[in-house]
């Protein structure tokens, strides 16, 4: 019998990451280059950006993960093509994409929605994903296989009554990467999402700083907990690895357990 000892082992890989100045893009990013990888930390506000992929560097200091910093807004296609040439320029060909970045700039009814505030939940949720999945892919079918990573939430799997066109964008993304794994899993480009159930972020920040509703939304999961940023990044490294080579087109929920109660 023999035994792959490389399965996690992304060296020489090249990764960009939407959204990796904090929380969940935070720690795939560090994963990711802990395991080898040379990692883009992206998100709108340099300082942040340089601030990560310094502390990436000084923690990979004696092993061949590295990071660099190429800020960019998701909601600019633009500042996107910018951000791929950029990564040619300084690491090569991309061969992991993880799209985190996502916004939320509205909380109530979907019949008081302003159509500003939809459609820019639309174009930074989905449009921009498909926008620079289409800028790496053709890296990926050069170099011959390459994984598109697209962090969704629980939220595209249920309803809300507050934020109705939120989880109709997260919904779309589970859509994205089901089509992107048909259309180019024959040119060994692998995609799937990652739907994280309520995770210790920023997004969340108002209900984890209180006790008492934390407690309350936690007692029915299994887990009985919240979630952190890091417990997401062993299972981006699996996708994105020899480990996960033969998984495309689904949907990995990482919740503690809250949607199957």
């Amino acid at each position: 019998m023999s035994v792959q000892t490389d399965l996690f082992d992304l060296t020489g890989q090249v990764a960009i990451i939407t959204g990796s100045s904090r929380g969940i893009g935070k720690a795939i990013a560090e994963q990711l280059a802990a395991h080898g990888a040379r990692v883009v930390i992206s998100s709108r506000k340099p300082e942040p950006c340089e601030e990560v992929a310094a502390a990436i560097n000084a923690a990979c200091a004696e092993g061949p993960g590295e990071a660099v910093s190429i800020p960019a807004s998701i909601s600019s296609k633009e500042e996107l093509q910018s951000l791929v040439d950029q990564t040619h320029e300084r690491l090569g060909p991309v061969d992991i994409l993880v799209c985190n970045a996502a916004v939320n700039p509205y909380y109530g009814s979907s019949m008081d929605i302003p159509d500003e505030a939809f459609d820019k939940i639309m174009s930074s949720n989905i449009k921009s994903n498909h926008w620079l999945c289409n800028m790496v892919i053709p890296d990926m079918i050069e170099s011959g296989g390459g994984s598109i990573l697209v962090v969704s939430s629980v939220g595209g799997l249920k309803a809300s009554t507050v934020i109705g066109a939120y989880n109709i964008s997260k919904a779309a993304d589970l859509a994205l990467v089901r089509n992107l794994a048909a259309e180019y899993g024959p040119k060994g480009i692998r995609a799937n999402a990652i739907a994280p159930g309520l995770i210790k972020t920023d997004f969340a920040r108002a209900l984890w700083e209180n006790p008492k509703l934390l407690k309350s939304v936690t007692s029915g999961a299994p887990l009985r907990r919240i979630g952190e940023p890091e417990e997401l990044g062993g299972l981006a490294v699996f996708l994105c690895s020899k480990a996960g080579s033969y998984i495309t087109g689904q949907t990995h929920i990482v919740d503690g357990g809250m949607t199957i109660a």
